[in-house]
């Protein structure tokens, strides 16, 4: 029996530099997906697939033109506000814990990466794949500045040292199988943090909310010190 290959996925990409964006399509290809799109602004992203444009996943730089601050998130909450299910990685020069809270937070398959692992191709197109795939990826520089700075709690501050080691690698995109490939512990262990974690964070289980993404936006809120 001979196994099947990957997916390919329909890409967009959006950023006001051009050789950037070139950069991330000609990787995107070369990891064997499909670029359908590149645009220069978020507005003319959003006006695409308004029109109709159907994608798997967007690549979106944050800070465009015309303020050059939070153009990008800003997009992604009017997509999402509209039901534009896709995957969307934002891709941003800074580390800058508000943006991560907004990204997450507007739900779906969202990431956020530093684009100094542009460089990393092999980064880009798994975080791509991940955020296509409906999960949750935080650039772990930013993970890393976050739990540094960590200064308020709610519900944080039961946590025991191991959960706020999973916690953390749950707010980098982590899957369980991966968080105990990290920690050297069987899946069943993870699974149980996991439950110890969402229990103390006050998380019940509801239809409407991920759980899983709900921990790691309290996780960074309360880590934007």
């Amino acid at each position: 029996m001979t196994s099947l290959e990957p997916r390919s996925l329909r890409v967009a990409v959006a950023d006001d530099a051009v050789l950037l964006r070139e950069g991330v399509a000609q990787i995107l290809k070369a990891g064997g997906h499909d670029v359908v799109g590149s645009f220069g602004s978020a507005v003319d992203l959003v006006d695409r697939i308004d029109a109709g444009l159907q994608l798997d996943a967007v690549v979106l730089d944050i800070r465009m033109p015309p303020t050059h601050t939070d153009e990008g998130i800003v997009a992604l909450e009017q997509l999402r506000a509209s039901g534009f299910a896709a995957g969307v990685l934002l891709l941003s020069t800074y580390a800058v814990p508000s943006y991560a809270v907004r990204a997450l937070g507007s739900g779906g398959g969202t990431g956020y990466l530093l684009k100094d692992r542009v460089a990393d191709s092999g980064t880009l197109v798994d975080a791509v794949e991940r955020v296509a795939a409906g999960e949750s990826v935080v650039d772990p520089e930013v993970v890393s500045l976050l739990v540094a700075e960590r200064t308020r709690s709610d519900g944080l501050d039961h946590l025991t040292e191991r959960e706020r080691e999973v916690l953390t690698l749950m707010a980098e995109g982590r899957s369980n199988s991966g968080i105990a490939k990290a920690l050297v512990v069987s899946l069943k262990t993870v699974e149980a943090h996991i439950s110890r974690i969402l229990a103390k964070l006050g998380l019940e289980d509801s239809p409407a909310d991920h759980r899983r993404v709900l921990a790691v936006v309290r996780w960074l809120e309360h880590t934007d010190g």
